[in-house]
């Protein structure tokens, strides 16, 4: 198969862990910058993406790129005025839907669901069935992440779990879950927003918002990986972890039933069960061990990075043909 020629992409810096795979497919990659930064300005936000460059806003009119990576509604009207061409009309697009459909889990329509020009690219297929798309064509996207390496530990009896706004998302993210896990061993919580747990309940304790390779490093450590969200497309920290080689506890919710594999841990809408498998986890070390590497060789299988890459190219491929 002919290796396709770079492509210009004009894309924001919505979901950093996403972006960093997406960003090593072999293309450029433009970000836009605004001088006061923010949602629609803040560039590549200190990332080192050797083959991305931040753009000034009023440099974009200039910029003759070849497709627009949309990830949220606003930015249809934003890469309008800003690129001087509408997306999906004047310069191919699509549009990247990493979330579940909300605040109604089956009625929701998506906010493309009347254009049929651009495609709609659900990054799991739990998603693709849950919005309403309407005549939007859709396709399916599965994530890939670059592989972190093999780094489990185990060495300290705890629980990790890696969330962002932990206090402010409660149920969706299951915080309120965490207290329950953190009367066997305690519960380490990781992400933007973590220190706000401090002293809310015991054993449950923020671990602080560390850049990727510490979390990483930080995470391995801990013996069990806690996935608790109740409603989420699916938490890219829980591929991280399995690709570590962490044994995986997960609420059998959106698209988790497909990553976590029995072996990997356990994975159930049964507290009970969850929590005794934490319990047998964290005290059978080399139990835990073996269910890691279930774990990563199951995520390497089915969420590396080779093949999201090349499901990328083939679409981008098609879009701009």
């Amino acid at each position: 198969m002919t290796k396709m020629a770079p492509l210009r992409i004009l894309l924001w810096h919505v979901h950093g862990s996403w972006s960093e795979a997406f960003v090593r497919g072999g293309h450029r990659y433009y970000l836009p910058t605004l001088d006061e930064g923010g949602p629609w300005g803040r560039g590549l936000s200190g990332r080192d993406w050797p083959a991305a460059e931040e753009v000034p806003v009023d440099r974009l009119k200039d910029l003759d790129v070849d497709v627009v990576v949309l990830q949220r509604p606003d930015e249809l009207a934003l890469a309008a005025r800003w690129l001087r061409r509408r997306p999906g009309i004047d310069v191919p697009a699509v549009y990247v839907e990493h979330n579940t459909p909300r605040p109604h889990a089956v009625t929701t329509r998506h906010p493309l669901a009347d254009r049929d020009d651009i495609p709609l690219v659900h990054v799991t297929h739990f998603n693709e069935l849950m919005w309403d798309s309407g005549i939007a064509p859709t396709v399916v996207v599965p994530h890939g992440i670059p592989d972190p390496g093999e780094r489990y530990t185990g060495e300290l009896p705890h629980g990790a779990a890696m969330i962002n706004e932990p206090v402010r998302r409660d149920r969706i993210t299951g915080t309120d879950l965490l207290p329950t896990f953190a009367e066997i061993a305690p519960v380490d919580v990781f992400g933007i927003g973590s220190g706000e747990l401090e002293g809310k309940h015991p054993g449950v304790r923020p671990g602080g918002d560390l850049p990727s390779r510490e979390l990483h490093t930080e995470a391995a450590k801990r013996r069990v990986y806690l996935h608790t969200a109740r409603w989420t497309s699916l938490g890219l920290s829980l591929l991280e972890a399995m690709h570590l080689g962490m044994p995986v506890v997960a609420l059998a919710t959106t698209e988790a039933t497909l990553a976590v594999p029995p072996d990997a841990g356990a994975i159930s809408t049964d507290v009970q069960v969850l929590t005794k498998a934490y319990r047998e986890l964290v005290h059978e070390p080399d139990f835990a061990v073996l269910a890691g590497k279930a774990a990563r060789e199951h995520a390497l299988a089915h969420y590396g990075l080779d093949a999201f890459l090349k499901r990328w190219d083939a679409l981008l491929t098609e879009v701009t043909a």
